[in-house]
C-alpha cells in the first residue's frame, strides 16, 4: 500500500501515545477507533476526521486543537494561541484540575493583553487627533496674530 503521508500528525499521535506509555491496542481502545485504523492513521496511510482526533486527543488527554493543527485542519496562525494550553494539557506532572486552571489563567492573560493594546490603539488614535486638534488651533492663532499684525491694534 503506497503512504500517503498525512501531514505529521500520525508521527505525532505516536510520540504522544508512547509518552503517554500507551500501547497501540490501549489507545485504540480508550479511543474508540479499531488497532489496524489507528495504526494505519500513525504510519500515515489515512487521514482521519476530526471526531477521530478528538477521541484520540481525549485518549491522550491532549487538546484536540492540537491534532487539528497537527492534521492541517487549523490555520498557522491559530497555532500560536494553542502552543501554551497545548503544553500545559501535555505535562504529566500537573493534574487535571491545575492544567485547567493554568490555562484559565493563560487566557485571562491574553484577554487583558489584547484589551489594552486596543485601548492604546484607540489612545492612539485618540493622541493623533487631540494633536491634530492643537495644530490646527495653533495655526489658527498664529493666523490670527499675522492678521493682528497687518490690519494693527
Amino acid at each position: 500500500m503506497a503512504s500517503l503521508k498525512v501531514g505529521n500528525v500520525g508521527e505525532y499521535l505516536r510520540e504522544q501515545r508512547r509518552s503517554a506509555q500507551l500501547s497501540l491496542r490501549q489507545l485504540a481502545e480508550a479511543a474508540g477507533v479499531s488497532n489496524p485504523y489507528l495504526s494505519q492513521i500513525e504510519r500515515g496511510l489515512r487521514k482521519p476526521s476530526a471526531d477521530i482526533l478528538q477521541q484520540l486527543a481525549k485518549a491522550l488527554r491532549i487538546s484536540a486543537e492540537t491534532l487539528y493543527v497537527q492534521a492541517g485542519m487549523l490555520d498557522a496562525r491559530e497555532r500560536d494561541e494553542l502552543e501554551v494550553p497545548a503544553a500545559i494539557l501535555t505535562d504529566p506532572s500537573i493534574n487535571e484540575r491545575q492544567k485547567q486552571v493554568l490555562i484559565q489563567i493563560y487566557e485571562s492573560f491574553r484577554k487583558e493583553n489584547a484589551a489594552a493594546g486596543e485601548s492604546r490603539a484607540a489612545g492612539d488614535v485618540d493622541a493623533a487627533e487631540a494633536e491634530a486638534e492643537a495644530e490646527a488651533e495653533a495655526g489658527s492663532r498664529e493666523g490670527s496674530a499675522a492678521v493682528r499684525e497687518e490690519t494693527g491694534p
